[in-house]
């Protein structure tokens, strides 16, 4: 066993899997949907507003990027609420994520298999669809199991599948017979009612910062790809949104608004091609999510934070295979019990308590360093604001089921700081 716990996951992941992490990790099912959403709120402005939302994200990726170019190691915001405010703090900042990401994985592999049921019939019976999201989710789970090349693949692979619609339908609006609407500033009340949704179109950034241990340059690629690629996904938002306003005659809250531009523009078949890259997009946000969160397991249980077994490392794939195979099988069972709606909800504040443990502990490590950066502390204060207000806005329900997340993580956490003391007063002994 102690030969096994020596192995390492090798790092294998270059720039360019480092950009898929993150572009998965924020672009899911919400491009698809929030475009007919954000243009019955505010109208012709609401490409705009998406570039004001990627400003206003700004300071909290800023904060992981300043933070990521400090470690190379398995863990991301684990290592740096531990850093800062000792281990407790460290696996708070990982538990409530990895736990409702379970939970997510479950739910999304769900929509996934409603879009496909718009083209294959069959996956409407329940039975089936239940099954076909479980075959989903272990098959993901075993792909991740034997290499990070392979998943890294395979993710870009989905990625392409899920921008490549999109492209087409930017493209059928600028070389169609289209006119764009004119820019029409909302009421600023009708602008606030949308700042959570844009909330909602930016998180998942910080998954990229997870698996550094097994990247080969995170400390340079990590902070590079957090800015670039905010500014590419709000960019892509912004057009997208565009091209819908300039397609479509009468923009509604439908969330197959997307694909009845596309109808419009190409016809049928372009329909057919927003369902099948939406499918596409859950697919690959939670292929991502299979990479990156079971990793936040792997590095808790490195730290002493979860029971060794999570730490295991498989001695030919080089994978945390203990971390994914949970993870995957968790998830699976979600999705035939189908009671995750509640726990889902709680999935929002598990990622707002790690954004404020973040947030908070950029200026209390580099104050520790000595070089305390007056711009970076404001910077984060801004970050810590901003998180805490969206924190505000969950319901009761939320909190509870969170809560409830939170208890049953923190009662694991002592279990494994109690055998670790155990087993430092034996090897003294």
């Amino acid at each position: 066993m102690a030969e096994q716990q020596e192995i390492a996951p090798p790092r294998t992941v270059g720039i360019f899997g480092t950009s898929l992490f993150q572009i998965n990790g924020m672009i899911g099912s919400g491009i698809f949907a929030l475009p007919a959403i954000l243009v019955a709120a505010v109208g012709s402005f609401a490409p705009w507003l998406m570039i004001l939302g990627g400003l206003i994200f700004l300071p909290l990726v800023l904060v992981f990027a300043w933070l990521a170019a400090r470690f190379d190691g398995t863990g991301g915001p684990i290592l740096y609420g531990k850093t800062a405010f000792g281990s407790f703090a460290g696996f708070q900042a990982g538990w409530g994520r990895f736990a409702s990401g379970m939970v997510a994985m479950a739910a999304n592999t769900h929509v996934m298999v409603a879009y496909f049921a718009a083209i294959f019939p069959v996956l409407g019976n329940e039975l089936i669809t239940t099954v076909t999201v479980v075959v989903v989710i272990l098959s993901f789970t075993a792909i991740n199991l034997f290499s990070m090349r392979g998943s890294v693949s395979t993710l870009g692979g989905l990625t392409v599948l899920k921008l490549l619609p999109l492209g087409v339908l930017v493209a059928a609006a600028i070389f169609g017979n289209f006119t764009s609407p004119a820019i029409v500033l909302p009421e600023f009340s009708a602008v606030e009612t949308v700042i959570l949704l844009l909330f909602y179109a930016f998180i998942g950034f910080e998954g990229v910062t997870v698996p550094a241990g097994e990247m080969r340059d995170p400390k340079r690629d990590i902070p590079r790809v957090l800015v670039a690629v905010l500014a590419g996904v709000t960019l892509l938002y912004a057009v997208i949104i565009w091209a819908y306003l300039t397609i479509a005659p009468e923009p509604g809250m439908n969330e197959n608004a997307l694909a009845g531009a596309a109808d419009l523009a190409l016809g049928q078949w372009g329909a057919l091609m927003i369902v099948l890259g939406a499918g596409f997009s859950i697919a690959a946000n939670s292929f991502g999510g299979l990479i990156i969160v079971p990793r936040m397991a792997y590095g808790m249980a490195q730290q002493k934070m979860l029971p060794r077994w999570f730490e295991l490392v498989h001695p030919h794939f080089l994978t945390p295979a203990n971390a994914i195979a949970f993870y995957g099988i968790a998830s699976s069972l979600f999705a035939i019990w189908g009671g995750f709606a509640a726990l889902a909800a709680a999935s929002t504040l598990s990622r707002l308590l790690t954004y404020l443990i973040t947030a908070a502990a950029l200026p209390v490590i580099e104050k520790r360093e000595g070089a305390l950066n007056p711009f970076h502390a404001v910077v984060a204060a801004i970050a810590f604001g901003a998180s805490l207000w969206i924190a505000s806005h969950a319901d009761a329900e939320a909190w509870t089921m969170f809560g409830v997340l939170l208890v049953v993580g923190t009662g694991l956490y002592f279990i494994a700081r109690r055998r670790d003391a155990g087993e430092r007063s034996t090897t003294a002994v």
